[in-house]
């Protein structure tokens, strides 16, 4: 009986894997960096190396397999298993799910980083007895997926949600999209940290110059200890989130709003200026009825997320 199930998160920095049994408790992890710079081939060799990885290290074998689940940027065609573009990672119409299929003789699934995120939290973690519930990630980028009357709304194309290509700003800084002045481009930690080495070069007075390499952590590392140029910083693309918070609150109605990814390490201060920013900008008791919440999964929202999908287009 095949009794396992495999996840990988395919993000735009790393590859992360986990097999679980068929009830979503881990057995083994492995992540690879993504090295997306190398090409398409290259990705696949490495989504492949992972889940060979899983397998052998947990003992188990292709035949234990009950099916691969994974979570994608997007924009893609999930019904095809076809990643048709995506901004930070260099897939244009490629068919991953084939190899992977003809590799494993398993069966496989697709479908994009946040709507398995959204899954993950829906029936893993912080969503849990919810009907109508966002998940938005902020990290390399801005995702989101939404479930609504207690199922993954896809969508016309199967990309809905992608609220990180929402225009905020129609002059603001140029997206990886090609889009100017989106929430991504705006909020996400790869602009977080954008801003900040703009900053730097520009000459301005800042503790931030102290660091070779900064990223969104260096910057609100250094917010936190007072400096005024990672404060405003901060302050700006944190009112630009809660603006697109507050957009799908107005836009959903949902009860609760589940963001994870990387940039919410940060811990308080992103939800405390999200709150903020959304009891300003929202009617009143939409605003008080939706919760929002940090996933519950944390890290493993993506990974965990790729293993539910896996779970529920199995059965």
């Amino acid at each position: 009986m095949k009794k396992y199930l495999i996840g990988i998160d395919l993000g735009g920095t790393k590859i992360a894997g986990a097999i679980t049994d068929l009830e979503g408790n881990i057995i083994k992890e492995n992540t690879l960096p993504t090295k997306a710079e190398e090409g398409e081939k290259s990705v696949l060799g490495r989504i492949i190396e992972v889940i060979q990885d899983l397998i052998i290290s947990s003992g188990k074998t292709v035949d234990d397999i009950k099916a691969i689940g994974i979570g994608s940027p997007g924009p893609l065609d999930s019904k095809k298993g076809i990643i048709i573009t995506t901004p930070n990672i260099p897939f244009k119409n490629f068919d991953i799910l084939t190899p992977i299929k003809e590799k494993f003789n398993v069966p496989a699934f697709l479908d994009n980083d946040a709507n398995v995120a959204a899954i993950g939290e829906h029936m893993l973690g912080a969503g849990r007895n919810t009907e109508n519930m966002i998940y938005v990630t902020v990290s390399t980028g801005v995702g989101g997926g939404a479930i609504i009357n207690g199922r993954l709304y896809r969508g016309n194309t199967c990309n809905a949600l992608e609220v990180g290509h929402t225009t905020l700003l129609p002059d603001g800084p140029r997206c990886n999209c090609g889009n100017y002045g989106c929430l991504e481009a705006l909020s996400s930690g790869t602009a977080i940290a954008k801003r900040a080495k703009e900053a730097v070069e520009s000459g301005r007075d800042t503790t931030l110059s102290h660091y070779e390499t900064i990223t969104s952590y260096e910057v609100f590392k250094e917010a936190a200890k007072g400096d005024s140029v990672a404060r405003h910083i901060i302050d700006t693309s944190l009112e630009y989130l809660g603006i697109g918070i507050a957009n799908i609150i107005t836009s959903f109605d949902p009860e609760m709003i589940v963001i994870g990814g990387g940039v919410t390490k940060a811990g308080r201060i992103i939800f405390d200026r999200i709150q903020e920013v959304v009891g300003k900008r929202c009617f009143e008791a939409m605003a008080a009825s939706c919760k929002i919440v940090p996933a519950a999964l944390g890290e493993k929202a993506g990974v965990m997320g790729a293993v539910a999908l896996a779970m529920t287009e199995s059965k």
